[in-house]
Formats: structure tokens, C-alpha cells, sequence
């Protein structure tokens, strides 16, 4: 059975983040969400907390239970579960999201110049050394 964790992971995923980038978004300390999938643990209600803070577009009822969407608000219980709720995200959720990809992405694209630097730096020291 899939845990909070595992459906954070998920979320982490949709983002286009790293783990260590969505530790730093939440203000968790760094590998905090590597530790509790590897030793498939529970997460607190603080970090669930720092989830909602940072991301209010995430549905808190489906990180929890696993029920519901992973984005936008659940407000249907047993009683209502026939009444159909409308599941679109709001624009300023839309936006969240796509601030994050744009983010992830942008620092995807430096990591990789910087890569190309490094190694053009190399490559240069080696003619030079030869």
C-alpha cells in the first residue's frame, strides 16, 4: 500500500524537481524526503504543513490517504460523494505549476552549461599541458 511519502515522490515528479529541490522549497532539511523513501517511514504533520504552505494548489487529503486528485481541493465525504465537485485547478494553481517546471527546468539548463564549462575548461588545460 502506497504511503504519504510515495505520493509526495509523485507530486516532486509532476513538479520536474529533484528531491533535494523540493526539501529546500518546503524548508526541510536537505535528503529529508530521500530518508523517509528509503526507510519507507511516515511523514510529519510538519512537513505536511510546509507542503500546504508552499504548494496550496496540492490536495492535502490525497497526500495523506491517497484519495481524491493529487491537485486541487476534495471537499466530498460519504455523504455528498454523489454531489459532482468541480475538480479544475484555480489559475493561480495553474501558475504555481507552472513556475515550478519553469524553475526546474531553468535549473536543469545552468547545471548542464555549467557541465559543458567545466569540460571545455579541461579540455583547454590539457592542450595547454601538452
Amino acid at each position: 500500500m502506497a504511503k504519504a511519502i510515495d505520493r509526495i515522490f509523485s507530486i516532486i515528479q509532476s513538479l520536474g524537481m529533484s528531491a533535494r529541490q523540493f526539501d529546500m522549497s518546503i524548508g526541510a532539511s536537505n535528503g529529508y524526503t530521500l530518508r523517509m523513501k528509503k526507510n519507507n517511514a511516515s511523514v510529519g504533520s510538519d512537513i505536511l504543513e510546509r507542503i500546504v504552505e508552499k504548494y496550496p494548489f496540492v490536495n492535502i487529503t490525497w497526500v495523506v490517504t491517497g484519495k481524491g486528485t493529487m491537485f486541487g481541493t476534495e471537499n466530498t465525504t460519504s455523504a455528498d460523494s454523489s454531489v459532482n465537485h468541480d475538480k479544475r485547478l484555480t489559475y493561480k494553481e495553474v501558475e504555481a505549476i507552472i513556475e515550478q517546471k519553469i524553475k526546474a527546468h531553468q535549473e536543469r539548463e545552468l547545471s548542464n552549461l555549467m557541465d559543458q564549462i567545466k569540460s571545455e575548461i579541461d579540455t583547454t588545460k590539457r592542450k595547454i599541458s601538452e
